[in-house]
């Protein structure tokens, strides 16, 4: 098992899987949701402590009418999270291309379709919105996530890089 994904939390027989409903986020998640951002091996080094500039963030994606930030919610409890951005674009003969960044969910609760659940509802808008491609990157060493994410029909097709501006 790679190191982004703790053994799942599968339901016991008799136990009826939940599924959360995936809802727009709401500056009143944004402790829950830092806190699933922080909830793995790399997240753990590069998040949480000071809110403020995560409130910061969170209201310049509110104010975006091309950025979404929703949660999953399981009877009041933050389960999940992604952001869905739609970035304009004159390639692909203008294509709109919806990214999706940021797709965590409760270490606890992995296993049981919680990610499944916000994937096909950040499909769902992408296709609703019109892009006509859809992308996101996923850190190199979270090969359980991209087998997740090659289930619903993701490719390996382009190597991605980054650079941290705040490094230089």
């Amino acid at each position: 098992m790679s190191q982004d994904t703790p053994a799942p939390s599968v339901p016991s027989p008799g136990e009826q899987a939940q599924l959360p409903t995936v809802r727009p986020a709401r500056i009143e998640d944004l402790h829950e949701i830092v806190d699933l951002l922080a909830d793995d091996p790399l997240g753990a080094t590069r998040e949480g402590g000071d809110l403020a500039p995560y409130a910061a963030a969170f209201a310049r994606i509110t104010a975006d009418a091309n950025q979404i930030q929703v949660v999953a919610d399981l009877g009041g409890q933050v389960v999940g999270t992604l952001q869905l951005s739609f970035i304009p674009s004159l390639t692909r003969r203008g294509t709109t291309r919806a990214q999706i960044e940021g797709v965590r969910t409760l270490s606890t609760m992995r296993g049981r379709g919680i990610g499944e659940v916000l994937l096909e509802w950040a499909l769902a808008e992408a296709h609703r919105r019109g892009a006509g491609i859809v992308q996101l990157t996923s850190d190199s060493t979270r090969l359980n996530a991209h087998r997740f994410y090659e289930r619903f029909g993701f490719v390996g097709s382009h190597l991605g890089m980054k650079l941290e501006l705040r490094r230089r």
